[in-house]
């Protein structure tokens, strides 16, 4: 194949001379406009099928855009199955266009890409999946970045709602940018650089957000004293996933006691179980328990990085993330909420 940048400038410049939009040349291939945008600037490598289309609406031979055919590669992939009427959102990501389902919870309601419909997709004209930036993430506090990445870079982002080893194997299966990680305690400043390494299997760079307080929420009338008095079986408990940041903290306090039955998928999740009346105490942040009028007490303050992969460090949403993380702005914003320790917000380590 020719590279990825002359064929993305022939389709672009045969596009431009018939005078038609990125939209009219979807409308004519029967390909999406967000995989049109990212064949045109050269990071998605259409599959055979696209490819041929693409010269039959332009009016030339393959051949003429490709040296070659494509290889049946870079076409679209979805993260998870999508009923009929299912909502979307889509990025690119190493070369490949992702759709991504809308989930709950949404920690930001910005607007879907597509909708999935019997027999294809539609999707809308706003959608620019070259610009948007992946997260997969269990910080309650992740929509203040996205909000402030947002409003000073010309990218977008979304989040995923997952725990470090869930984002990280979303990391490395290249279906995300980046994955927040919290896998070990404090005073251990090399841990999760190791862990993520371990599970990515990859040379990764960890962008240090905060150190935060995580320990145990409890309801106030459940008058918990210490974080060891949940060793009583009094004391309903709701738990994290084994194997979580918050599963390993908790699997600290447990002793002997068994697992917890009911599992909260987030920090939030923990303080609204505790809030609702469900259990009388559970492992999550600070700030998940404050803003649900919880007590809490701190059992360690550990680091909380996103991890991306160093062949991606110089993705310009990359750098625009890391931009937006050093920001005074931001910063102060963070080190105002409860648990949020930001003295070393903005370093990368390798």
């Amino acid at each position: 194949m020719t590279s990825t940048s002359s064929s993305s400038s022939a389709i672009k410049q045969r596009r431009r001379a018939l005078g038609w939009t990125q939209a009219e040349l979807s409308r004519r291939a029967g390909v999406s406009r967000s995989g049109i945008s990212a064949i045109e600037t050269g990071t998605l490598v259409p599959a055979v099928t696209a490819a041929l289309a693409l010269a039959a609406a332009l009016g030339c031979r393959v051949e003429e855009l490709f040296a070659e055919a494509p290889a049946a590669g870079g076409e679209v992939v979805w993260l998870g199955e999508l009923p009929a009427g299912g909502r979307f959102r889509t990025a690119t990501v190493k070369h490949r266009l992702v759709r991504y389902p809308v989930e709950w919870p949404c920690i930001e309601y910005a607007p879907h890409d597509g909708i999935q419909r019997t027999g294809g997709v539609w999707e809308g004209e706003h959608a620019d999946p070259n610009r948007t930036l992946v997260i997969a993430s269990c910080d309650p506090a992740i929509g203040l970045l996205a909000h402030h990445y947002r409003e000073t870079t010309p990218y977008r982002m979304f989040v995923l709602v997952r725990s470090s080893k869930a984002s990280l194997a979303l990391l490395a299966k290249g279906l995300i940018h980046m994955g927040g990680v919290h896998l070990v305690g404090e005073g251990r400043n090399l841990g999760n650089t190791e862990t993520a390494r371990s599970i990515v299997e990859s040379d990764v760079r960890l962008l240090r957000m905060a150190r935060w307080e995580e320990g145990l929420a409890f309801a106030p009338a459940a008058k918990i004293r210490n974080p060891e008095a949940i060793r009583n079986r009094h004391v309903r408990l709701v738990g994290r996933e084994r194997g979580s940041g918050a599963g390993q903290c908790l699997a600290e306090l447990l002793g002997n006691r068994p697992w917890p039955a009911h599992l909260a998928s987030d920090h939030r999740g923990v303080a609204e179980a505790i809030r609702n009346g469900w259990a009388d105490a559970g492992v999550c942040v600070r700030l998940a328990g404050e803003e649900a009028g919880l007590g809490f007490l701190t059992v360690r303050k550990e680091p909380y990085d996103l991890c991306y992969l160093a062949e991606q460090e110089d993705d310009p949403r990359v750098q625009a993330l890391i931009k937006t993380v050093r920001s005074r702005a931001f910063r102060s914003d963070l080190s105002a909420l409860p648990g949020y320790h930001t003295e070393e917000t903005g370093i990368v380590s390798r």
